[in-house]
């Protein structure tokens, strides 16, 4: 009987025992959980605490997040240069690390602009944690076709990791730390020490994959037969994507602005703190399993269908706070938009795995990354105007649920290469 083979040598597992690669999913996932689920989204608990207690506006709050998406942008574009110069694997560990480091700042300042340099330098951090996470987890699905839109998932979903320590965690400390002098200082930290935890527990997955990185970027064509033939020699083209480009950039702006407010919406609406857990943290549960649910709808679609309906489904989750305060609802709109929004994403990096050979990966999950930080840059602090105005944060989420379908317009657009 054959030895069993072992997940380092990251040669093709077989189809009865895909666990390996499983394994190196999960673990990359935490990568997922730092960029996302705590540098960025973690501050929407944040935000209703720090506005009261610093006296800021809801354009001010917002800019927060906009600054923190600048950084996710320059990121975004530093990223190919240093993927040429640096292996993924060095560039995931080193992002998370200064992703620690400027989340341990957040908690030493309390004037506007040091915080807004932080918000921004944590985005730069991010990007390189997220870009290079999701190339590795690429690499990982070309080995495993079958089973890539449910791996990508797996990564993606460490997001909802990242929210629901968040959501349990922040509450706690916010609590505990309501006696103190600027308490909010310490959920900062808070989140800072359980990204150094993910950052050493990444040193596993990126140790595995630096010694078998080549071997997965070469035998990927080998993996995908004839569809790897008809795709060789093709390159990257922002003009092939336009619409599935255009319509990821819409969510950029609908999502963060709903991830963002919707906690300072829920707290105007005179939900419990109790409650307000609840939903975040189920908002987060339902983040991790959205890997499995979606799976199949990111590996039978080679156009833009999967990003469209995804778009299309954040869109309904977005407005309904907005028109209700009805409870049951509130958490359906939870649920929901934890199950879609993190596949919106995989489902972009799975349109590059589909239409492009293995070496231009990187270009065009770079791509989408760049407008996906754009769109960003526009969401938090449109919303946070409109909501300084008469219609406050109910009409500001109003106008993330319009970017989002407008989104959804443009990506059902996009056609297959």
């Amino acid at each position: 009987m054959p030895r069993p083979i072992q997940p380092r040598h990251l040669n093709p597992a077989p189809a009865a025992d895909p666990t390996p690669y499983v394994r190196l999913a999960l673990s990359l996932s935490l990568g997922a959980a730092v960029s996302l689920g705590i540098t960025r989204f973690a501050y929407g608990l944040l935000l209703p605490t720090m506005r009261e207690d610093l006296g800021w506006s809801y354009t001010l709050a917002g800019a927060m997040n906009t600054f923190n998406a600048v950084g996710y942008l320059l990121g975004a574009l530093a990223t190919p240069w240093l993927l040429r110069r640096s292996a993924p694997t060095a560039l995931l560990l080193w992002g998370s690390a200064l992703a620690t480091v400027f989340m341990v700042l957040s908690g030493f300042f309390t004037t506007a602009g040091p915080l807004l340099a932080q918000r921004l330098l944590a985005g730069v951090a991010s990007a390189l944690v997220f870009i290079a996470g999701g190339l590795l987890a690429a690499r990982l699905g070309a080995r495993q076709p079958h089973r890539s839109g449910f791996l990508l998932g797996l990564y993606y979903g460490g997001t909802g990791v990242g929210i629901v320590l968040s959501a349990l965690g922040v509450p706690w400390v916010l609590e505990r730390a309501a006696s103190q002098p600027h308490g909010w200082a310490w959920a900062w930290w808070g989140l800072a020490l359980l990204c150094a935890l993910a950052t050493v527990l990444l040193a596993w997955p990126a140790r595995v994959l630096a010694r078998g990185e080549a071997g997965v970027a070469s035998a990927a064509p080998a993996a995908t037969g004839h569809a790897a033939a008809a795709l060789a020699g093709r390159v990257f083209r922002s003009r092939d994507f336009a619409f599935a480009l255009a319509g990821y950039a819409g969510f950029g702006v609908g999502y963060i602005g709903y991830m963002t407010f919707v906690i300072a919406l829920l707290r105007e609406q005179g939900h419990s703190p109790g409650d307000i857990t609840l939903y975040y943290a189920l908002l987060g549960a339902a983040v991790i399993a959205s890997s499995r649910i979606w799976a199949g709808l990111l590996d039978r679609h080679k156009n833009g269908q999967a990003l469209a309906r995804l778009n299309a489904l954040l869109g309904v989750a977005a407005i309904v706070p907005a028109l209700t305060t009805a409870w049951p609802l509130v958490i359906a709109s939870g649920l929901l938009f934890g199950g879609v929004f993190l596949s919106v994403v995989a489902s972009t990096t799975a349109l590059v795995r589909h239409n492009l050979p293995p070496a231009q990966w990187a270009a065009g999950i770079s791509a989408f990354t760049i407008v996906f930080a754009a769109g960003q840059i526009v969401g938090p602090t449109v919303v946070g105007f409109i909501a300084d105005g008469p219609g406050g944060l109910a009409r500001g989420l109003l106008f993330s649920a319009v970017a989002l379908w407008l989104g959804a317009g443009l990506a059902w657009r996009q056609r297959a290469l």
